[in-house]
């Protein structure tokens, strides 16, 4: 019988390694036929209309999404003129509720909820190309007497949800375009 080499485990390993990444949907390469990596592609992508009570909630929605664009591969440029897609929304508010009290009855913990609507549009055409009203992201943060300590934590909530809430909207003109 043969003695079992230590080396095969490696190379078994790694083809179970290529095909959870073939599986899970991560690819090399841009799809075929995706405009999305395109170099000349524009987007105009404006500051998101804001309805919240959170003054720049509209600003830092597209600052994120323009991030998250670039971080999925999105190689073209953000521009008005000449632009090829608009992408416009709206943060419709942002509400907050208090999910749990301390013995004393102060709040301890708080959800925030990001809602927004999108349109995505071929400027040329005007054919739409994706809306939805209504998305929902959110995420919790904890409360103290201090202020300056619950406040610190409430922007990094609204943070948060802006930062799913761009993923989301990214992996879905990915796949539009």
């Amino acid at each position: 019988m043969d003695s079992f080499d230590p080396r095969s485990g490696k190379g078994i390993a790694a083809c179970l390694l290529f095909v959870v990444l073939a599986s899970c949907g991560y690819r090399f390469q841009s799809e075929p036929g995706s405009r999305f990596a395109d170099p000349s592609l524009r987007v105009d992508l404006r500051p998101f209309a804001n309805a919240s009570v959170v003054p720049d909630a509209g600003v830092f929605l597209a600052a994120r999404l323009r991030e998250e664009f670039r971080r999925m591969g999105f190689r073209g440029v953000f521009e008005r003129i000449g632009a090829d897609t608009l992408i416009e929304g709206t943060v419709k508010e942002i509400r907050e509720e208090v999910v749990s009290h301390g013995t004393d009855l102060f709040a301890l913990e708080h959800r925030l909820t990001l809602s927004v609507d999108v349109r995505v549009s071929e400027v040329v055409h005007g054919r739409l190309l994706w809306k939805e009203e209504g998305m929902i992201e959110s995420a919790s943060y904890f409360a103290e007497a201090d202020f300056q300590y619950t406040e610190s934590n409430r922007r990094a909530a609204i943070e948060e949800v802006c930062r799913r809430m761009a993923r989301r909207i990214g992996q879905t003109v990915r796949v539009v375009l």
